[in-house]
Protein backbone atom coordinates (compact mmCIF):
# COMPACT_ATOMS: atom_id res chain seq x y z
CA UNK A 1 0.00 0.00 0.00
CA UNK A 2 1.11 3.56 -0.60
CA UNK A 3 0.93 6.53 1.69
CA UNK A 4 -1.87 9.00 1.06
CA UNK A 5 -1.06 11.86 -1.29
CA UNK A 6 0.19 15.05 0.28
CA UNK A 7 -2.30 17.93 0.56
CA UNK A 8 -2.41 20.26 -2.40
CA UNK A 9 -1.00 23.07 -0.24
CA UNK A 10 2.16 21.13 0.58
CA UNK A 11 5.22 21.76 -1.58
CA UNK A 12 5.95 18.87 -3.90
CA UNK A 13 8.79 16.63 -2.91
CA UNK A 14 10.99 16.24 -5.95
CA UNK A 15 12.00 12.73 -6.88
CA UNK A 16 15.08 12.53 -9.01
CA UNK A 17 16.32 9.71 -11.16
CA UNK A 18 18.60 7.16 -9.55
CA UNK A 19 21.30 7.97 -12.13
CA UNK A 20 22.14 10.96 -14.26
CA UNK A 21 20.62 10.76 -17.75
CA UNK A 22 22.88 9.90 -20.68
CA UNK A 23 21.60 12.21 -23.44
CA UNK A 24 23.20 10.51 -26.44
CA UNK A 25 22.23 7.00 -25.34
CA UNK A 26 18.72 8.15 -24.43
CA UNK A 27 18.22 9.67 -27.88
CA UNK A 28 19.59 6.56 -29.59
CA UNK A 29 17.41 4.07 -27.68
CA UNK A 30 14.19 6.10 -27.83
CA UNK A 31 14.73 6.75 -31.56
CA UNK A 32 15.39 3.04 -32.21
CA UNK A 33 12.28 1.94 -30.33
CA UNK A 34 10.15 4.58 -32.07
CA UNK A 35 11.49 3.44 -35.44
CA UNK A 36 10.52 -0.17 -34.68
CA UNK A 37 7.07 0.93 -33.49
CA UNK A 38 6.50 2.86 -36.73
CA UNK A 39 7.88 -0.01 -38.83
CA UNK A 40 5.34 -2.24 -37.13
CA UNK A 41 2.67 0.39 -37.82
CA UNK A 42 3.42 0.58 -41.55
CA UNK A 43 4.15 -3.09 -42.29
CA UNK A 44 0.53 -3.92 -43.32
CA UNK A 45 0.66 -1.20 -45.99
CA UNK A 46 2.64 -3.60 -48.19
CA UNK A 47 1.39 -6.92 -46.87
CA UNK A 48 -2.33 -6.16 -47.04
CA UNK A 49 -2.93 -8.19 -50.24
CA UNK A 50 -1.05 -11.27 -48.96
CA UNK A 51 -2.64 -11.09 -45.49
CA UNK A 52 -6.11 -10.67 -46.99
CA UNK A 53 -5.48 -13.74 -49.13
CA UNK A 54 -4.18 -15.73 -46.15
CA UNK A 55 -7.13 -14.80 -43.93
CA UNK A 56 -9.79 -14.73 -46.66
CA UNK A 57 -10.57 -11.14 -45.61
CA UNK A 58 -13.34 -9.48 -47.68
CA UNK A 59 -12.79 -5.96 -49.04
CA UNK A 60 -15.10 -4.54 -46.37
CA UNK A 61 -12.86 -5.97 -43.64
CA UNK A 62 -9.50 -4.81 -44.96
CA UNK A 63 -9.73 -1.48 -43.13
CA UNK A 64 -9.63 -3.43 -39.86
CA UNK A 65 -6.29 -4.99 -40.83
CA UNK A 66 -4.87 -1.48 -41.22
CA UNK A 67 -6.74 0.19 -38.35
CA UNK A 68 -5.97 -2.18 -35.46
CA UNK A 69 -2.69 -0.52 -34.44
CA UNK A 70 -3.98 3.07 -34.86
CA UNK A 71 -6.94 2.18 -32.65
CA UNK A 72 -4.65 0.88 -29.91
CA UNK A 73 -2.43 3.94 -30.24
CA UNK A 74 -5.26 6.46 -30.11
CA UNK A 75 -6.99 4.73 -27.21
CA UNK A 76 -3.91 4.37 -24.97
CA UNK A 77 -1.61 7.31 -25.78
CA UNK A 78 -3.15 9.73 -23.28
CA UNK A 79 -3.20 7.30 -20.37
CA UNK A 80 0.31 6.14 -21.29
CA UNK A 81 1.56 9.73 -21.19
CA UNK A 82 0.00 10.37 -17.80
CA UNK A 83 1.30 7.09 -16.37
CA UNK A 84 4.78 7.87 -17.69
CA UNK A 85 4.82 11.29 -16.03
CA UNK A 86 3.49 9.94 -12.72
CA UNK A 87 5.03 6.47 -12.40
CA UNK A 88 8.24 6.75 -14.39
CA UNK A 89 8.97 7.36 -18.05
CA UNK A 90 11.69 4.69 -18.16
CA UNK A 91 9.34 2.14 -16.61
CA UNK A 92 6.52 2.78 -19.09
CA UNK A 93 8.98 2.87 -22.01
CA UNK A 94 10.46 -0.52 -21.10
CA UNK A 95 7.03 -2.08 -20.52
CA UNK A 96 5.90 -0.79 -23.91
CA UNK A 97 8.99 -2.05 -25.72
CA UNK A 98 8.77 -5.52 -24.17
CA UNK A 99 5.03 -5.71 -24.89
CA UNK A 100 5.62 -4.65 -28.50
CA UNK A 101 8.15 -7.43 -28.98
CA UNK A 102 5.81 -10.09 -27.61
CA UNK A 103 2.60 -8.93 -29.34
CA UNK A 104 4.36 -8.43 -32.67
CA UNK A 105 5.70 -11.97 -32.62
CA UNK A 106 2.26 -13.28 -31.68
CA UNK A 107 0.68 -11.30 -34.53
CA UNK A 108 2.74 -13.28 -37.01
CA UNK A 109 1.20 -16.50 -35.68
CA UNK A 110 -2.46 -15.53 -36.10
CA UNK A 111 -4.67 -17.20 -38.69
CA UNK A 112 -7.78 -15.00 -38.91
CA UNK A 113 -8.78 -11.39 -39.48
CA UNK A 114 -10.20 -11.08 -35.96
CA UNK A 115 -7.13 -12.47 -34.15
CA UNK A 116 -4.75 -10.40 -36.26
CA UNK A 117 -6.78 -7.24 -35.60
CA UNK A 118 -6.73 -7.93 -31.85
CA UNK A 119 -2.96 -8.46 -31.99
CA UNK A 120 -2.61 -5.17 -33.86
CA UNK A 121 -4.64 -3.35 -31.23
CA UNK A 122 -2.27 -4.71 -28.57
CA UNK A 123 0.74 -3.66 -30.68
CA UNK A 124 -0.74 -0.18 -30.97
CA UNK A 125 -1.18 0.05 -27.20
CA UNK A 126 2.44 -1.02 -26.66
CA UNK A 127 3.61 1.51 -29.26
CA UNK A 128 1.62 4.19 -27.42
CA UNK A 129 3.67 3.53 -24.28
CA UNK A 130 6.90 3.89 -26.28
CA UNK A 131 5.92 7.06 -28.13
CA UNK A 132 4.36 8.87 -25.16
CA UNK A 133 7.29 8.17 -22.82
CA UNK A 134 10.06 8.82 -25.37
CA UNK A 135 9.60 12.58 -25.51
CA UNK A 136 9.37 12.71 -21.70
CA UNK A 137 12.71 10.90 -21.48
CA UNK A 138 14.24 13.32 -23.99
CA UNK A 139 12.95 16.37 -22.11
CA UNK A 140 14.58 14.99 -18.94
CA UNK A 141 17.86 14.21 -20.74
CA UNK A 142 18.25 17.45 -22.71
CA UNK A 143 18.02 20.98 -21.27
CA UNK A 144 15.61 23.46 -22.80
CA UNK A 145 17.06 25.28 -25.78
CA UNK A 146 18.93 24.26 -28.94
CA UNK A 147 19.96 20.83 -27.57
CA UNK A 148 16.36 19.85 -26.87
CA UNK A 149 15.14 21.21 -30.20
CA UNK A 150 17.80 19.17 -31.98
CA UNK A 151 16.90 16.02 -30.00
CA UNK A 152 13.16 16.29 -30.68
CA UNK A 153 13.94 16.98 -34.34
CA UNK A 154 16.10 13.86 -34.62
CA UNK A 155 13.40 11.82 -32.83
CA UNK A 156 10.79 13.18 -35.26
CA UNK A 157 13.05 12.21 -38.17
CA UNK A 158 13.14 8.63 -36.93
CA UNK A 159 9.34 8.60 -37.00
CA UNK A 160 9.80 9.11 -40.74
CA UNK A 161 12.54 6.46 -40.78
CA UNK A 162 10.18 3.89 -39.31
CA UNK A 163 7.49 4.77 -41.82
CA UNK A 164 10.08 4.36 -44.59
CA UNK A 165 11.71 1.12 -43.43
CA UNK A 166 8.57 -0.81 -42.48
CA UNK A 167 7.22 -1.22 -46.02
CA UNK A 168 10.75 -1.84 -47.35
CA UNK A 169 11.31 -4.69 -44.88
CA UNK A 170 7.83 -6.07 -45.54
CA UNK A 171 8.27 -5.80 -49.31
CA UNK A 172 11.61 -7.61 -49.19
CA UNK A 173 10.47 -10.44 -46.92
CA UNK A 174 7.14 -10.66 -48.73
CA UNK A 175 8.97 -11.31 -51.99
CA UNK A 176 7.95 -14.97 -51.81
CA UNK A 177 4.42 -13.73 -52.61
CA UNK A 178 3.07 -12.31 -55.79
CA UNK A 179 1.18 -9.01 -55.97
CA UNK A 180 -2.00 -10.70 -54.86
CA UNK A 181 -0.42 -12.54 -51.97
CA UNK A 182 -0.01 -15.94 -53.61
CA UNK A 183 3.24 -17.87 -53.57
CA UNK A 184 4.83 -19.73 -56.40
CA UNK A 185 2.78 -22.79 -55.58
CA UNK A 186 -0.46 -20.84 -55.51
CA UNK A 187 -0.65 -20.78 -51.71
CA UNK A 188 -0.85 -17.65 -49.65
CA UNK A 189 2.56 -16.03 -49.20
CA UNK A 190 4.05 -16.18 -45.71
CA UNK A 191 6.69 -13.45 -45.98
CA UNK A 192 4.56 -11.14 -43.84
CA UNK A 193 4.84 -13.59 -40.93
CA UNK A 194 8.64 -13.43 -41.08
CA UNK A 195 8.39 -9.63 -41.04
CA UNK A 196 6.61 -9.74 -37.69
CA UNK A 197 9.16 -12.19 -36.28
CA UNK A 198 12.03 -9.84 -37.21
CA UNK A 199 10.31 -6.80 -35.69
CA UNK A 200 9.44 -8.70 -32.52
CA UNK A 201 13.08 -9.67 -31.95
CA UNK A 202 14.24 -6.11 -32.70
CA UNK A 203 11.85 -4.70 -30.09
CA UNK A 204 13.07 -7.15 -27.43
CA UNK A 205 16.72 -6.30 -28.17
CA UNK A 206 15.94 -2.59 -27.86
CA UNK A 207 14.24 -3.21 -24.52
CA UNK A 208 17.44 -4.90 -23.30
CA UNK A 209 19.48 -1.85 -24.33
CA UNK A 210 17.00 0.46 -22.62
CA UNK A 211 17.37 -1.40 -19.34
CA UNK A 212 21.11 -0.69 -19.43
CA UNK A 213 21.24 2.97 -20.49
CA UNK A 214 18.03 4.80 -19.55
CA UNK A 215 17.67 6.82 -16.34
CA UNK A 216 14.31 7.12 -14.60
CA UNK A 217 12.38 10.39 -14.44
CA UNK A 218 8.89 11.43 -13.42
CA UNK A 219 6.82 14.45 -12.42
CA UNK A 220 7.39 15.88 -8.93
CA UNK A 221 3.93 14.90 -7.73
CA UNK A 222 2.31 11.53 -8.44
CA UNK A 223 -1.37 11.49 -9.35
CA UNK A 224 -3.80 8.60 -9.35
CA UNK A 225 -4.39 7.22 -12.86
CA UNK A 226 -7.62 8.41 -14.43
CA UNK A 227 -8.97 4.93 -15.19
CA UNK A 228 -12.57 6.03 -15.81
CA UNK A 229 -11.45 8.74 -18.21
CA UNK A 230 -9.15 6.35 -20.06
CA UNK A 231 -11.85 3.70 -20.42
CA UNK A 232 -14.46 6.22 -21.59
CA UNK A 233 -12.09 7.71 -24.15
CA UNK A 234 -11.07 4.28 -25.46
CA UNK A 235 -14.74 3.30 -25.92
CA UNK A 236 -15.47 6.62 -27.68
CA UNK A 237 -12.60 6.05 -30.12
CA UNK A 238 -13.61 2.45 -30.73
CA UNK A 239 -17.19 3.46 -31.51
CA UNK A 240 -16.05 6.24 -33.85
CA UNK A 241 -13.58 4.11 -35.79
CA UNK A 242 -16.05 1.25 -36.02
CA UNK A 243 -18.61 3.65 -37.50
CA UNK A 244 -16.07 5.01 -40.01
CA UNK A 245 -15.05 1.51 -41.05
CA UNK A 246 -18.61 0.22 -41.40
CA UNK A 247 -19.77 3.44 -43.08
CA UNK A 248 -18.24 2.48 -46.42
CA UNK A 249 -21.19 0.09 -46.87
CA UNK A 250 -23.73 2.86 -46.19
CA UNK A 251 -23.60 5.86 -43.83
CA UNK A 252 -27.32 5.91 -43.02
CA UNK A 253 -27.53 2.33 -41.78
CA UNK A 254 -28.72 1.90 -38.18
CA UNK A 255 -25.46 0.36 -36.82
CA UNK A 256 -23.38 3.22 -38.20
CA UNK A 257 -25.68 5.92 -36.83
CA UNK A 258 -25.86 4.21 -33.41
CA UNK A 259 -22.07 3.97 -33.23
CA UNK A 260 -21.67 7.66 -34.14
CA UNK A 261 -24.22 8.58 -31.47
CA UNK A 262 -22.44 6.40 -28.91
CA UNK A 263 -19.12 8.05 -29.75
CA UNK A 264 -20.62 11.53 -29.28
CA UNK A 265 -22.21 10.58 -25.94
CA UNK A 266 -19.02 8.96 -24.67
CA UNK A 267 -16.95 11.98 -25.71
CA UNK A 268 -19.30 14.26 -23.78
CA UNK A 269 -19.07 11.93 -20.78
CA UNK A 270 -15.27 12.00 -21.03
CA UNK A 271 -15.35 15.81 -20.89
CA UNK A 272 -17.50 15.70 -17.74
CA UNK A 273 -15.14 13.18 -16.10
CA UNK A 274 -12.06 15.24 -16.94
CA UNK A 275 -13.61 18.39 -15.46
CA UNK A 276 -14.41 16.64 -12.18
CA UNK A 277 -11.34 14.48 -11.58
CA UNK A 278 -8.39 15.82 -9.59
CA UNK A 279 -5.81 14.35 -11.99
CA UNK A 280 -7.32 14.29 -15.51
CA UNK A 281 -5.78 12.49 -18.46
CA UNK A 282 -5.59 15.86 -20.14
CA UNK A 283 -5.97 19.29 -18.62
CA UNK A 284 -8.91 20.68 -20.59
CA UNK A 285 -7.60 24.16 -19.85
CA UNK A 286 -4.85 23.44 -22.36
CA UNK A 287 -7.48 23.47 -25.09
CA UNK A 288 -7.73 27.24 -24.58
CA UNK A 289 -4.05 27.62 -25.45
CA UNK A 290 -3.66 28.42 -29.15
CA UNK A 291 -0.25 26.71 -29.25
CA UNK A 292 -1.70 23.47 -27.87
CA UNK A 293 -4.63 23.78 -30.28
CA UNK A 294 -2.23 24.21 -33.20
CA UNK A 295 -0.23 21.14 -32.13
CA UNK A 296 -3.35 18.98 -31.79
CA UNK A 297 -4.96 20.27 -34.99
CA UNK A 298 -1.74 19.78 -36.94
CA UNK A 299 -1.43 16.22 -35.66
CA UNK A 300 -5.08 15.43 -36.43
CA UNK A 301 -4.87 16.61 -40.04
CA UNK A 302 -1.47 14.93 -40.52
CA UNK A 303 -3.12 11.63 -39.67
CA UNK A 304 -6.38 12.30 -41.47
CA UNK A 305 -5.04 13.62 -44.77
CA UNK A 306 -1.37 12.61 -45.09
CA UNK A 307 -1.11 9.23 -43.33
CA UNK A 308 -4.61 8.30 -44.46
CA UNK A 309 -3.69 8.60 -48.14
CA UNK A 310 -0.17 7.18 -47.94
CA UNK A 311 -1.32 4.18 -45.89
CA UNK A 312 -3.49 2.87 -48.73
CA UNK A 313 -1.40 4.04 -51.70
CA UNK A 314 0.95 0.98 -51.78
CA UNK A 315 -2.06 -1.34 -51.93
CA UNK A 316 -3.54 0.75 -54.74
CA UNK A 317 -0.27 0.47 -56.67
CA UNK A 318 -0.47 -3.31 -56.44
CA UNK A 319 -4.16 -3.36 -57.45
CA UNK A 320 -4.08 -0.90 -60.35
CA UNK A 321 -0.73 -1.20 -62.12
CA UNK A 322 0.10 -4.64 -60.66
CA UNK A 323 3.35 -3.49 -59.08
CA UNK A 324 5.09 -6.06 -56.88
CA UNK A 325 5.17 -5.58 -53.12
CA UNK A 326 8.90 -4.81 -53.22
CA UNK A 327 8.49 -2.40 -56.12
CA UNK A 328 5.73 -0.56 -54.25
CA UNK A 329 7.99 -0.45 -51.18
CA UNK A 330 10.80 1.22 -53.11
CA UNK A 331 8.40 3.77 -54.57
CA UNK A 332 6.93 4.40 -51.12
CA UNK A 333 10.51 4.95 -49.88
CA UNK A 334 10.81 7.97 -52.16
CA UNK A 335 8.13 9.68 -50.07
CA UNK A 336 9.07 8.40 -46.62
CA UNK A 337 12.83 8.56 -47.17
CA UNK A 338 12.58 12.17 -48.32
CA UNK A 339 10.51 12.89 -45.20
CA UNK A 340 13.26 11.36 -43.03
CA UNK A 341 16.05 13.45 -44.58
CA UNK A 342 14.03 16.67 -44.44
CA UNK A 343 13.02 16.08 -40.81
CA UNK A 344 16.69 15.61 -39.88
CA UNK A 345 17.58 18.97 -41.39
CA UNK A 346 14.44 20.83 -40.32
CA UNK A 347 15.91 21.54 -36.88
CA UNK A 348 17.92 24.28 -38.62
CA UNK A 349 14.63 26.15 -39.08
CA UNK A 350 14.13 26.42 -35.30
CA UNK A 351 14.50 30.02 -34.17
CA UNK A 352 13.87 31.30 -37.69
CA UNK A 353 10.52 29.69 -38.52
CA UNK A 354 7.75 29.19 -35.96
CA UNK A 355 6.66 25.56 -35.59
CA UNK A 356 3.12 26.61 -36.50
CA UNK A 357 4.30 28.12 -39.79
CA UNK A 358 6.40 25.01 -40.46
CA UNK A 359 3.26 22.89 -40.08
CA UNK A 360 1.33 25.06 -42.52
CA UNK A 361 4.16 24.87 -45.08
CA UNK A 362 4.27 21.10 -44.71
CA UNK A 363 0.55 20.85 -45.41
CA UNK A 364 0.79 23.08 -48.49
CA UNK A 365 3.66 21.00 -49.90
CA UNK A 366 1.69 17.78 -49.34
CA UNK A 367 -1.23 19.35 -51.24
CA UNK A 368 1.04 20.25 -54.15
CA UNK A 369 2.61 16.79 -54.20
CA UNK A 370 -0.72 14.99 -54.00
CA UNK A 371 -2.20 17.02 -56.86
CA UNK A 372 0.90 16.22 -58.89
CA UNK A 373 0.00 12.51 -58.68
CA UNK A 374 -3.44 12.92 -60.24
CA UNK A 375 -3.97 10.73 -63.28
CA UNK A 376 -0.77 8.69 -62.84
CA UNK A 377 -2.45 5.37 -62.03
CA UNK A 378 -5.10 5.91 -64.69
CA UNK A 379 -2.25 6.27 -67.19
CA UNK A 380 -0.59 3.15 -65.75
CA UNK A 381 2.66 5.06 -65.13
CA UNK A 382 4.44 4.89 -61.78
CA UNK A 383 7.03 7.34 -63.15
CA UNK A 384 4.43 10.11 -63.09
CA UNK A 385 4.13 9.58 -59.33
CA UNK A 386 7.77 10.39 -58.64
CA UNK A 387 7.68 14.24 -58.58
CA UNK A 388 4.53 14.30 -56.46
CA UNK A 389 5.88 11.75 -53.97
CA UNK A 390 9.08 13.76 -53.60
CA UNK A 391 7.28 17.07 -52.95
CA UNK A 392 4.85 15.38 -50.56
CA UNK A 393 7.83 13.80 -48.79
CA UNK A 394 9.36 17.23 -48.19
CA UNK A 395 6.07 18.35 -46.68
CA UNK A 396 5.83 15.26 -44.45
CA UNK A 397 9.37 15.83 -43.20
CA UNK A 398 8.47 19.35 -42.10
CA UNK A 399 5.37 18.02 -40.36
CA UNK A 400 7.23 15.23 -38.55
CA UNK A 401 9.87 17.64 -37.27
CA UNK A 402 7.44 20.35 -36.16
CA UNK A 403 4.88 18.18 -34.34
CA UNK A 404 7.10 16.80 -31.53
CA UNK A 405 8.67 20.23 -31.04
CA UNK A 406 5.27 21.89 -30.76
CA UNK A 407 3.85 19.16 -28.50
CA UNK A 408 6.65 19.79 -25.98
CA UNK A 409 6.50 23.58 -26.22
CA UNK A 410 2.72 23.71 -25.72
CA UNK A 411 2.61 22.06 -22.25
CA UNK A 412 4.46 22.54 -18.93
CA UNK A 413 7.83 20.77 -18.85
CA UNK A 414 6.78 18.33 -16.12
CA UNK A 415 3.91 17.15 -18.35
CA UNK A 416 5.96 16.54 -21.50
CA UNK A 417 4.83 12.91 -21.82
CA UNK A 418 1.19 13.99 -21.52
CA UNK A 419 1.76 16.57 -24.24
CA UNK A 420 3.32 13.91 -26.45
CA UNK A 421 0.43 11.57 -25.68
CA UNK A 422 -2.19 14.19 -26.55
CA UNK A 423 -0.42 15.13 -29.77
CA UNK A 424 0.04 11.58 -30.96
CA UNK A 425 -3.49 10.65 -29.92
CA UNK A 426 -4.74 13.27 -32.35
CA UNK A 427 -2.36 12.02 -35.04
CA UNK A 428 -3.34 8.36 -34.82
CA UNK A 429 -7.02 9.01 -34.30
CA UNK A 430 -6.80 11.08 -37.47
CA UNK A 431 -4.91 8.33 -39.30
CA UNK A 432 -7.50 5.71 -38.32
CA UNK A 433 -10.29 7.91 -39.58
CA UNK A 434 -8.22 8.84 -42.63
CA UNK A 435 -7.56 5.23 -43.62
CA UNK A 436 -11.26 4.39 -43.36
CA UNK A 437 -12.17 7.53 -45.32
CA UNK A 438 -9.60 6.99 -48.09
CA UNK A 439 -10.59 3.33 -48.54
CA UNK A 440 -14.25 4.35 -48.66
CA UNK A 441 -13.56 7.03 -51.29
CA UNK A 442 -11.14 4.93 -53.36
CA UNK A 443 -13.57 1.99 -53.51
CA UNK A 444 -16.69 4.11 -54.08
CA UNK A 445 -16.35 3.71 -57.87
CA UNK A 446 -15.74 0.63 -60.00
CA UNK A 447 -12.47 1.88 -61.51
CA UNK A 448 -9.65 1.78 -58.86
CA UNK A 449 -7.56 4.34 -60.76
CA UNK A 450 -10.44 6.82 -60.78
CA UNK A 451 -11.07 6.05 -57.13
CA UNK A 452 -7.42 6.84 -56.40
CA UNK A 453 -7.78 10.28 -57.98
CA UNK A 454 -10.86 10.96 -55.86
CA UNK A 455 -8.94 9.94 -52.72
CA UNK A 456 -6.05 12.23 -53.70
CA UNK A 457 -8.43 15.18 -54.11
CA UNK A 458 -9.95 14.51 -50.68
CA UNK A 459 -6.48 14.35 -49.10
CA UNK A 460 -5.38 17.58 -50.81
CA UNK A 461 -8.51 19.42 -49.69
CA UNK A 462 -8.11 18.27 -46.08
CA UNK A 463 -4.48 19.39 -45.91
CA UNK A 464 -5.45 22.88 -47.06
CA UNK A 465 -8.02 22.99 -44.26
CA UNK A 466 -5.30 21.86 -41.83
CA UNK A 467 -2.93 24.60 -43.02
CA UNK A 468 -5.59 27.28 -42.56
CA UNK A 469 -6.47 25.95 -39.09
CA UNK A 470 -2.93 25.97 -37.69
CA UNK A 471 -2.30 29.47 -39.05
CA UNK A 472 -5.49 30.73 -37.41
CA UNK A 473 -4.45 29.31 -34.01
CA UNK A 474 -1.87 31.89 -33.00
CA UNK A 475 -0.97 33.32 -29.60
CA UNK A 476 -2.73 36.61 -28.99
CA UNK A 477 -1.03 39.46 -27.24
CA UNK A 478 -2.80 41.45 -24.54
CA UNK A 479 -1.30 44.95 -24.73
CA UNK A 480 -3.72 46.38 -22.15
CA UNK A 481 -3.13 43.67 -19.56
CA UNK A 482 -2.03 44.96 -16.16
CA UNK A 483 0.13 43.36 -13.53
Amino acid sequence: MTAPAAPRTAPPAPRTASAAPRPGATLAVTSAATTIALMNYTTPLLTLPSMSAAFGTPLSGQAWLLNGAPLGLAAVLLIAGSLADDYGRRRIFLLGTLALGVTTALGGLTDSTLLFTLARVAQGAASAAIIASSLGLLVHAFPAGPARIRATGVWGAFVSAGIALGPLLAGGLNGVSGPNGSGADGSSGSGWRLTYAVLGVAALVTAGLGIRVLAESRAARRNRPDVSGALTLALAFTALLSALTLGRDGWLRAPVLLLLLASAVLTALFTVIERRTAAPLIDLGLLRRPLFGAASTGALFTGLAVIGLMSYLPSLLQQTIHMSALGAAWLFLLWSGTAFLVALQARRLAGRVAARHQLALGFVLHTAGALGMLGALDAGSWVRLVPGLFVAGVGSGLLNAALPRLSVESVPTERAAMGSGANNTARYLGSSAGVALIIAVATSVADPAHGTDLAILVSAGLTLVGAAAVLALRERRHPHATA
